[in-house]
């Protein structure tokens, strides 16, 4: 019977070494993505390297644009559809100048705003963001030697344009069940499209959007009625994008600039540094509120702080993750709920010491009374992100997003973090000296 429970007991340890030495990889990991100054000489520097803190507008610089569409010759019922047609493409337009995930919202009804972090050439980005978007339908040409059959092609433009194409919606096929999209001309457009679809079968013709493809599908027969439908092996999401570019070039929406706003790069470095020292400052004062109250316990839910802190780091950069002063305001948040969560376990965990039980016994029972606290409240946290992702705008978004990911790492950083780290010291030591815990087991002897 000894042996059976000293086995088990060794199993128990071995485990909960694994688990340490599991933390200790998983931090080494993430500090290393977070420095970004790894000497060529370490291991994997150039993959750690690559990754990078990628700041929004308010941090890094930038300009801040306001467009108003004119909706007077859109019909009512279109007009969100079109607008959001041009948020699409001006999207791609701004890509296009290397912009590190662009901002482009509506507002309003008809204002689309428009925010680029770090863009040198702001007046050439004005100037390519305020062209009305532009639908060809192209046809092939000659073949261009020592091409392949679809880069070589040499496309040729027909008279077919956007201003034929009446609307694009999105169909579901009656047997496959497969979404699809649907074309419909206008008269002329129907003449046109008839043309070209007889000249055209078994080839393809391509439907271009500001001189870029965004599809080319193969005329299977001639189409005199002036409605069409592309098929393929199209997802929702893929039919409804690319249904919404078809409309962003066939209901033009002039946008004309209202407002530009330009944020120099030496006040967002300003604004960065304010943050990180804030957060800093934050997290020195709970450190020293933990190791106050809580003593050996306060300490390791330190260390674990520290950890969190730099896998929530790495998580920013691999995701990646812009990052915001409401971004930085909702992770310096999320310390505070992981510390919440340490708070709740080391109280658990004392009252148990209190009522007599054994010290290995006591901080399991700590962790697994108090599991149901955490689980509530950090489940109706995430709620209220997932609320103010879906309603909020551009800036209460990125509040929510790195709140959603603090909590989610604050969770794995008390419930097995703090709790290995705990098992660790629970030896005979710790036992006979629960006043280090904080609390004092009344069968313990002085």
């Amino acid at each position: 019977m000894s042996k059976t429970l000293k086995t088990a007991t060794i199993v128990t340890r071995r485990r909960i070494w694994l688990s340490f030495m599991a933390i200790i990889v998983v931090a080494l990991f993430s500090i290393a993505i977070v420095d970004h100054n790894l000497p060529n000489s370490f291991p994997g520097a150039s993959f750690f390297n690559k990754f990078k803190a990628h700041l929004g507008l308010d941090l890094q610089g930038g300009t801040h644009l306001v467009y108003q569409a004119d909706m007077k010759d859109i019909p009512s019922k279109d007009r969100a559809n079109a607008l959001s047609g041009v948020r699409d493409v001006i999207e791609r337009r701004i890509n296009a100048f290397g912009v590190s995930e662009p901002l482009v919202q509506t507002q309003s009804g008809d204002r689309l705003v428009v925010e680029m972090a770090g863009i040198k050439d702001v007046n050439q980005a004005i100037k390519q963001i305020g062209e009305t978007p532009f639908l060809e339908f192209k046809e092939e040409g000659a073949q261009v030697q020592n091409a392949s059959s679809t880069a070589g092609i040499n496309w040729v433009n027909t008279n077919l344009s956007g201003k034929n194409l009446k609307s694009a919606t999105v169909q579901f096929d009656q047997n496959s069940g497969q979404p699809t999209v649907s074309l419909k001309f206008d008269s002329d457009g129907k003449d046109l499209f008839a043309e070209i679809t007889k000249r055209n079968v078994s080839k393809v013709v391509g439907i271009f959007l500001d001189g870029q493809p965004i599809s080319l599908p193969t005329v299977e027969e001639e189409i005199t009625q002036g409605e069409a439908v592309i098929s393929g092996n199209f997802n929702i999401n893929e039919a409804k994008l690319l249904a919404q570019r078809l409309n962003a070039g066939a209901l033009p929406v002039p946008i004309e600039l209202i407002s530009q706003q330009t944020v120099g790069p030496a006040l967002g470095k300003i604004a960065l540094q304010k943050s990180l020292l804030a957060g800093l400052i934050g997290m020195l004062v709970v450190m020293l509120f933990m190791i106050f109250f809580y003593r050996l316990p306060g300490l390791i839910a330190s260390l674990a702080l520290i950890i969190y802190a730099f896998v929530t780091a790495a998580i920013f950069e691999m995701w990646p993750i812009t990052l915001t002063l409401s971004g930085i305001a909702g992770f310096i948040l999320s310390i505070g709920m992981a510390v919440d969560a340490n708070v709740l376990i080391f109280e658990r965990t004392k009252e148990e010491i209190r009522n007599g039980k054994p010290l290995g016994t006591s901080i399991e029972e700590g962790f697994a009374r108090a599991w149901t606290s955490i689980r509530d409240s950090n489940v109706s946290s995430l709620i209220t992100c997932v609320i103010l992702f879906w309603f909020g705008s551009s800036l209460i978004k990125g509040f929510a997003v790195t709140l959603a990911i603090g909590i989610l790492i604050s969770l794995f950083s008390a419930i097995t973090i703090t709790r290995t780290f705990l098992r660790l010291t629970a030896g005979k030591y710790l036992t006979k000296h629960t006043w280090l815990l904080g609390a004092k087991n009344p069968n313990q002897e002085n």
